[in-house]
């Protein structure tokens, strides 16, 4: 690599900079690795450790393909081998990995990722380890998200496998993400201020020169302040604008195109046609075009970083939510402990104004909770006894006392974060055709750009020069590459703070096609939350308090919303035996020899009653139940702004009573299909599918998870079940259905903003680009344009980040 600095020592440049981290090797260190047959020599014996485990571990396209120079490498120490091994304690583990059946999931902060070459680096590393079977790796955010079996890997190994290639990886939190932050925000601010400084000085000597204030001064002072501006220039391009070049020169040795090589070409093109000028005292120098260029290149760098971070900061924030202290109550003593030694089962005592430290349920008291900073709801919630409160949440106005039942990562809180995290590791694809086309009319730019100067070196030689540049800073297609992940990132943003979890990447995408959706009925259109309205007793032989024990003894075996209408009394009818659920039907059992069941009308006899629950003693009705279940009070609104929208509306329900139908005329649903299986859900999903529709589904139920898999789209309500919400697109924090009229009318948003954000882009690079190639556009007009287009894409789209 050469810098411009080293520009007169090019040829020696391979043996004066190292193999693997590309920084100086200290004079009388020797030492090499052997690369393709090559000797290349390296910096420290950390370096050369490093880059042998990667070509021993035949990885060296590593070195072929990386952008970036790779961080200096330290030996490790035995204190960091013991800190490594820290982690596989399982008390510590409990704060950061989660369990996804027979494998173990964490999420890595890992230091010294540069380029696409690191993630590809990462992940084959990692997967010769064996005994894992996922490796996402994050270039923007520097994470790693790693799926593995635990019970064959150590965590630790896992983290030292990745330090013997250069890389330190520590489980991720909140407080390091943040410094990590803070560090990049102070490295703009460093590279701002000088390339700001410099700019206001060389701009003082720019002016008087083009205003002629030395006319009546000696030659000498004029080319006495070229030079002082080339001083003053050097250090904006040497320092501010290097990364820059660092990345042009990375990308080209990956055989790639990006942004940043017209860039570099305009910026340290004029920097060495001006230093020549001022040194062979010929010519004209544009010292204060390129410190102007640097300086609002960098701002609009730091604008988009400051959105970006603005964009997420909801997420990142949550878990800064977490009290550090708790107050455990055991044996009637309250003691105070941090918060992160909290274990399952503790008695935690929660008092008025307080944060809850942990997930848990009331075991005492009552009180109103502040959740809003999970839904997006600011009412208060009311809690009483055995009732789930959250960590994070503010207790309100009551004194409560909580049994711990969530904790570390498992917390619902940080299960949030989690989700959000995975959502980001993939891009959706309109984002990555966007990438191909930057990196085509970067292609063309270039070819337009050699034109131009061909052109302009036969008709004017002397203008020819900055012509050519001027084509190259005011097309360079950084808003373009803005236009769709800023957009993305403020929507996705918006919907999190509205309660609205946004799992996986390519639903704003999706949402905009949508023209059906299907909706379960209970939990989902009614609140879950049934009560009996009328027993119908149909056998005389039964004694009816027997009858009602019976059902409540079944449906305690139930976790359907259903089951918590039967609450009666079972103290006079002894255990049942052999309990089994069927799914789809109901709960059978045995008791006194009988076969005895509840579920479904129609299960074993049909009735012609309009009820939803039976009981069954061996396989004859001898009881029917008629139940009521609330209507949600969004679900009327949301269906009629459904129906304004032209987007076809569906009621496919398990429950094979007139219920359904009573429903759906009541909020207008188009089409209803009641008592169906969990294959039927899917068979009626797939149908739509096959007749073109573009189909959501909204459920809250176990029932709902396998069509879920067949919808394009899958929405959850957070108080459904917990398969339903991890096989879903969408969770609804707070089971708000009007926050699906939200979901719409942002991803709408969302799809408008993308579309003016690239129109912007490619209509100012279209109109731009004949008038600088015909030498209309001076090159401080062209930098000013191509910052202001950037900046004007990125403060569109925080338009996404208002209310509606």
């Amino acid at each position: 690599m050469t810098y411009p600095s080293e520009q007169s020592h090019a040829s020696s440049s391979s043996q004066s900079e190292c193999f693997h981290c590309l920084e100086s090797i200290p004079l009388g260190f020797i030492q090499t690795v052997d690369y393709q047959n090559q000797a290349q020599a390296v910096c420290c014996i950390g370096c050369q450790a490093v880059a042998e485990s990667i070509i021993s571990s035949g990885m060296t396209d590593y070195y072929k393909f990386r952008t970036t120079a790779a961080g200096k490498v330290q030996e490790l120490i035995p204190e960091q081998l013991q800190m490594f091994k820290s982690y596989d304690d399982e008390d510590i583990q409990s704060d950061f990995i989660n369990q996804t059946g027979d494998l173990s999931e964490v999420l890595l902060s890992v230091e010294g990722i540069s380029c696409a070459a690191c993630a590809w680096l990462i992940e084959k590393q990692l997967l010769s380890l064996g005994y894992i079977s996922r490796v996402d790796v994050n270039t923007s955010t520097h994470r790693a998200m790693i799926m593995w079996d635990k019970s064959n890997l150590k965590l630790s190994t896992i983290i030292e496998s990745l330090a013997k290639i250069g890389y330190k990886a520590y489980p991720f939190q909140p407080d390091i993400e943040e410094a990590q932050k803070q560090h990049v925000a102070k490295s703009y601010v460093r590279r701002l201020g000088v390339a700001g400084i410099m700019t206001m000085q060389v701009m003082m000597f720019a002016f008087a020169l083009y205003f002629d204030m030395f006319s009546d001064m000696e030659d000498d002072f004029e080319q006495y302040f070229r030079w002082i501006s080339f001083v003053l220039a050097s250090p904006v391009i040497l320092y501010s604008a290097l990364p820059f070049l660092t990345s042009a020169v990375r990308a080209l040795k990956a055989k790639q195109l990006n942004m940043d090589l017209p860039v570099s070409l305009a910026i340290f093109g004029a920097y060495a046609a001006s230093t020549w000028a001022t040194i062979s005292n010929t010519g004209e120098v544009y010292f204060e075009s390129i410190c102007m260029f640097t300086f609002l290149l960098l701002l609009g760098k730091y604008l988009e970083f400051r959105a970006r971070l603005k964009a997420s900061e909801f997420t990142s924030n949550l878990q800064k939510l977490l009290p550090l202290t708790a107050r455990v109550i055991n044996n009637l003593e309250e003691n105070i402990i941090a918060a992160k030694k909290l274990k399952l089962n503790d008695i935690v005592l929660v008092k008025p104004g307080e944060i809850i430290p942990a997930d848990g349920f009331i075991i005492e008291g009552e009180t109103s909770v502040d959740e809003s900073m999970m839904t997006g709801e600011h009412a208060p919630v009311n809690k009483t006894i055995n009732v789930q409160v959250y960590a994070g949440t503010t207790n309100h106005d009551g004194l409560i006392k909580i049994n711990v039942n969530q904790l570390g990562s498992h917390t619902l809180i940080n299960q949030i974060v989690s989700l959000q995290n995975k959502a980001l590791t993939n891009r959706p694809k309109l984002a990555e055709i966007t990438d191909k086309i930057a990196q085509w009319f970067v292609a063309s730019l270039l070819v337009v750009a050699c034109i131009t100067a061909t052109y302009w070196y036969q008709i004017d030689p002397e203008h020819a020069f900055w012509i050519t540049i001027s084509v190259l800073v005011a097309t360079c297609p950084c808003a373009l590459s803005l236009a769709i992940p800023t957009a993305l990132t403020c929507g996705v943003a918006n919907l999190t703070k509205k309660g609205v979890l946004i799992k996986k990447a390519h639903v704003l995408e999706t949402l905009t096609k949508i023209n059906s959706i299907a909706f379960d009925k209970t939990g989902t259109l009614t609140e879950g939350c049934f009560t009996l309205k009328k027993t119908h007793f149909l056998n005389t032989q039964y004694d009816q308090n027997t009858i009602l024990a019976l059902a409540s003894a079944l449906e305690f075996h139930s976790q359907h919303p259903i089951a918590k209408a039967f609450e009666f009394d079972t103290s006079k009818i002894h255990a049942l035996d052999d309990v089994s659920v069927k799914t789809g039907f109901g709960i059978q059992a045995l008791y006194n020899g009988q076969m005895i069941a509840i579920g479904k009308n129609a299960w074993f006899e049909t009735l012609d009653l309009p009820v939803q629950v039976v009981l069954y003693i061996n396989k004859k009705a001898v009881a029917a139940f008629e139940l009521e279940d609330k209507t949600r009070d969004q679900a009327k609104a949301l269906i009629h702004y459904l129906n304004d929208q032209k987007i076809n509306t569906h009621l496919i329900t398990g429950d094979p009573s007139q219920a359904g139908y009573s429903l759906a005329n009541v909020l207008t649903i188009n089409h209803v299909k009641v008592g169906c299986s969990p294959k039927d859900k899917q068979d009626q999903v797939s149908s739509l599918i096959k007749q073109g529709h573009v189909v959501a589904m909204v459920g809250d139920g176990v029932n709902d998870s396998p069509v879920f898999n067949t919808a394009h789209l899958s929405i959850a309500m957070e108080s459904g079940a917990d398969i339903s919400k991890n096989t879903a697109d969408i969770v609804l924090l707070n089971s708000d259905l009007s926050s699906i009229k939200h979901l719409l009318e942002i991803s709408r948003k969302t799809r408008v903003i993308v579309k003016q954000n690239l129109t912007l882009s490619l209509v100012y690079n279209s109109a731009i680009l004949p008038l600088a190639a015909m030498g209309m556009v001076q090159p401080w007009m062209a930098v000013i344009g191509m910052s202001a287009s950037s900046i004007i894409v990125i403060s569109n789209s925080l338009r996404l980040l208002k209310p509606l």
